[in-house]
């Protein structure tokens, strides 16, 4: 390129000069000086207006040209070559991700950044009832106007998929799931999942049933083995020990059928949301004095709670969510451990901690504790008696009043298990300051 430039300034200073000597000849150097360089720019302006028409029919192959123009005429023309050649590439990405996209059975939708259909798969078309191409370019939330869906698209909150009858037919189910991307952008993922919902039907069914058949016959065997251990002492001692086994076992079914009920319940009922203000401190200390009981005193179980703050719920299923931490924490932790109970209130919500200085929780078992039937210690958990459903149930219970559970833990330091509620079911019975 610096070889080229000196060649345009050689160029240059010889129009110069000839148009001087001509200039000089003629009696006039100076218009000779000025006629040479009004030549050099409009053999400039010239080689300009050749690439402007060229740019115009870029297909055509590009004016020949010596020099600098030579050099910017080749080099346009290499660039749009590669520009083409990265464009057929990319055109060719987008065909094969849109072919492959149209062979899905889940439902594809993109959503630009105003909330305007932009594009949508065949299965899309099917599951939603969209029309191609008159839908293209409507708000989203004009064609699906159920208000559950209006408001998951509008919150922004994506972490868990909303599932909603299908707007073609009811007796379907549909798992909507949004992922933002670039700037203010929607993919939007549909699935049917009919299926899947009518066998977590049957599932519940089939517990809830199963659970109200077994409640009768280990009543029946609860009441006998009673009865018999009112005469253990005339039976003999091998005898004895397999009655007290019994017993046990009979206790420990009874209870796991009783979570069992109580999960099933908490997943197929209707949750009204008008309840009657429910004082947190009062339960608490039920609670505490119950866990002094089971932990035969054993246990220091502190209790820091903020009297004036309450919450709107059901008092029955609050008892369970509460009574199972509680209960876990002692049943789980060694005698002497500390056990703390703080009830308190600040910008989020209202929290509720259950907080012991045990072993602690191996991390890796974190973030299945709330699933059914899990156990860190099987062996354990066999000895005190756990169903492996408490977790759960709280759960359950607190998404039910729009709170959600969190737990921490670290080995050989404790546990802390919080409930947290937002401000919406806050009920105080009279103003205070929010604290910490």
């Amino acid at each position: 390129m610096t070889n080229l430039f000196r060649k345009e300034v050689h160029s240059l200073i010889i129009y110069l000069i000839s148009g001087g000597l001509m200039g000089w000849l003629a009696g006039f150097p100076n218009i000779g000086l000025l006629l040479g360089t009004l030549i050099f720019v409009v053999k400039y302006l010239w080689q300009l207006q050749r690439l402007l028409g060229w740019l115009k029919q870029p297909e055509k192959e590009p004016p020949e040209a010596k020099g600098v123009w030579g050099e910017v005429f080749d080099g346009i023309y290499h660039y749009q070559r590669h520009q083409k050649s990265n464009q057929l590439n990319l055109k060719q990405i987008l065909d094969r991700i849109q072919d492959s996209s149209q062979a899905l059975r889940d439902g594809v939708v993109m959503i630009d950044n105003k909330g305007n259909l932009e594009w949508w798969n065949t299965a899309a078309e099917k599951l939603l009832g969209l029309r191609s191409p008159s839908d293209l370019g409507y708000p989203l939330t004009h064609l699906l106007r159920e208000p559950d869906f209006v408001d998951y698209y509008e919150s922004q909150h994506y972490l868990e998929p909303l599932i909603h009858a299908s707007p073609l037919n009811e007796e379907r189910s549909l798992e909507f799931q949004i992922t933002m991307f670039g700037e203010n952008e929607r993919l939007l993922l549909v699935r049917d999942v009919t299926k899947m919902q009518r066998l977590e039907v049957m599932r519940q069914d089939f517990v809830a049933n199963v659970s109200h058949e077994l409640r009768t016959p280990l009543t029946v065997l609860s009441g006998y083995l009673e009865t018999f251990s009112d005469h253990a002492d005339n039976l003999p001692a091998k005898w004895q020990r397999g009655l007290t086994l019994m017993r046990q076992q009979s206790v420990r079914m009874q209870q796991l059928v009783e979570d069992l009920l109580t999960l099933s319940s908490l997943e197929t009922s209707h949750f009204e949301p008008e309840l009657e203000p429910l004082d947190v401190a009062e339960l608490l200390e039920s609670i505490q004095r119950d866990a002094l009981a089971l932990s035969s005193g054993q246990h220091p179980i502190l209790l820091e709670v903020d009297k004036d703050l309450g919450v709107y719920g059901s008092e029955k299923e609050l008892r369970s969510a509460f009574s199972n931490l509680v209960f876990n924490a002692v049943r789980y932790t060694s005698a002497g451990t500390e056990i703390t109970l703080r009830w308190y209130q600040n910008a989020e919500g209202a929290h509720l901690e259950v907080k012991d200085k045990g072993q602690g929780i191996d991390p890796a078992a974190l973030p299945h504790l709330t699933e059914r039937f899990y156990r860190i210690d099987k062996g354990r958990s066999s000895s005190t008696g756990g169903t492996g459903l408490g977790l759960a149930i709280v759960k359950h219970v607190l998404l039910r009043h729009q709170g959600h559970l969190e737990v921490t833990s670290k080995p050989n330091v404790g546990s802390c298990f919080t409930c947290h509620f937002p401000l919406s079911v806050i009920n105080c019975s009279k103003a205070h300051g929010l604290g910490g």
